[in-house]
């Protein structure tokens, strides 16, 4: 039986990283990936939930070399049937802040550098307590951390966790899904008839999506939630 869980994340730091570049400005889209999901919820390298992953290869705190390994990361949890959805906003609010390289040359000289970067520009960011959320669905019940770090500054994050009714795998058939979603994870698995598309790396998600599939609907909810099933990690080649 699958257990399905809702997860909001409150931001108690600004959370910054670079979505998009518009020239100087360094612009932030109130989404979560789910790739930064899976690490910042600690289901990666965790002994309990990812034994495959072994000691050298530790990068919570280090990166020797900035090389992504998503699949070798994500594929044990495929194997052990849990997968996060993309978080969407439910509230938030953006700050922009300015910053510069200064030339302090009463402390050391300064060289005129020969590589490209850049002297001052603007970090888009999202503020703090604004609020996020996301779908955890697994095959065995799982512990969730109550703090979180996010994005390039390891912002703060509260975790808060409801697990939702018994689910009901509904047959194939037509439906949409407000939140956003991995288009690799689903795309093999249902037919995508429209969507919105968020572009971002590492890669773009797309939202509102109206597909046939199978999907998980839930009984004594407000909102008439239906979720897509069978979503597992795949990667382009």
């Amino acid at each position: 039986m699958s257990h399905i869980y809702r997860c909001t994340l409150e931001l108690h730091d600004s959370l910054y990283y670079a979505t998009r570049e518009i020239g100087r400005l360094y612009e932030t889209e109130p989404v979560l990936h789910n790739y930064a999901l899976c690490y910042a919820l600690g289901l990666v390298d965790s002994d309990r939930y990812a034994t495959a992953v072994s000691a050298e290869n530790s990068y919570r705190y280090f990166c020797p070399e900035q090389v992504p390994m998503y699949e070798a990361h994500l594929t044990p949890l495929n194997q052990q049937g849990i997968y996060v959805t993309p978080a969407r906003a439910v509230y938030h609010t953006a700050v922009l802040n300015t910053w510069k390289y200064a030339d302090n040359r009463y402390h050391v000289e300064m060289q005129k550098t020969q590589k490209n970067i850049p002297s001052f520009g603007r970090a888009k960011e999202i503020a703090p307590e604004s609020l996020f959320e996301c779908f955890v669905i697994a095959q065995q019940p799982l512990i969730f951390p109550r703090w979180v770090r996010l994005g390039k500054w390891m912002s703060k994050a509260e975790v808060r966790v409801t697990e939702l009714p018994k689910p009901k795998h509904n047959s194939a058939r037509e439906f949409t899904f407000a939140y956003p979603l991995n288009p690799l994870d689903v795309m093999f698995t249902n037919q995508v008839l429209s969507y919105d598309t968020t572009n971002m790396p590492p890669v773009s998600l797309i939202r509102n999506v109206r597909m046939v599939g199978e999907f998980y609907s839930f009984e004594g909810l407000q909102d008439p939630l239906k979720l897509p099933a069978q979503m597992e990690y795949r990667f382009s080649s």
